[in-house]
């Protein structure tokens, strides 16, 4: 039995970890969007195959934000993309040093829901900006949204799942200092969509981006 304290032994594990990612470009290799629903649990996979086969062409045609992050027709997707990529190589990261008590699937299951209203969600106006429709002016309307569109393929999310997709961007108005209103679930799902919208906002590049076989046309 290693005699080593717990501590070194998980260094060596990341360090191993990260010098055998080097070493093997499929552990760096970037996943389409496809390939990353066939992650999701099985029970749950086929309905999130099935919504985003049916509003694949809307999807495609939408921005990841009027602005700040992944802002050009089919950046909805890119971001989406982008975000549960970065999920999955943090995820390995992270749970090496300190087990998560969620699984790779609730992480994909959140990203990928926790914008789903942006599809839908703006406007052209006559001088070429997009502006929110009237609807996803009012308060909890966007949250409604995503719970409202999951339910049409069946989809129930878990507590701590709904939980994540309502607090991604953060606790915001229902910040209190008696309580944590983000779940663990959430602070991940924070951190990698924050690494997506606010890092690597210009990302994945047109030409040759550094992550290999990320790519911004859909």
């Amino acid at each position: 039995m290693d005699a080593r304290p717990i501590e070194d032994l998980r260094l060596i594990k990341l360090i191993e970890f990260n010098m055998d990612s080097k070493k093997k470009h499929k552990k760096l290799t970037y996943l389409s969007i496809e390939k990353l629903l066939l992650l999701i649990e099985k029970n749950e996979r086929s309905k999130f195959i099935n919504l985003f086969k049916d509003n694949k062409e809307i999807f495609q045609e939408s921005r990841g934000s009027t602005n700040n992050h992944q802002a050009w027709i089919g950046g909805y997707l890119n971001h989406i993309e982008e975000t549960m990529n970065v999920a999955l190589k943090l995820y390995d990261c992270l749970n090496i040093l300190r087990p998560l008590p969620f699984s790779k699937s609730d992480v994909l299951i959140v990203i990928f829901s926790h914008d789903l209203e942006k599809p839908w969600k703006y406007i052209k106006s006559v001088d070429g900006s997009f502006k929110h429709k009237s609807y996803f002016k009012i308060k909890g309307s966007h949250h409604q949204f995503r719970i409202q569109k999951l339910k049409e393929y069946q989809i129930t999310l878990t507590t701590p799942q709904e939980n994540a997709v309502k607090y991604i961007e953060g606790e915001l108005d229902d910040y209190t200092n008696k309580k944590r209103v983000m779940g663990s679930l959430a602070a991940f799902c924070h951190t990698c969509d924050i690494v997506s919208a606010r890092l690597w906002f210009n990302h994945p590049l047109k030409d040759d981006d550094p992550w290999e076989g990320s790519r911004r046309a859909f």
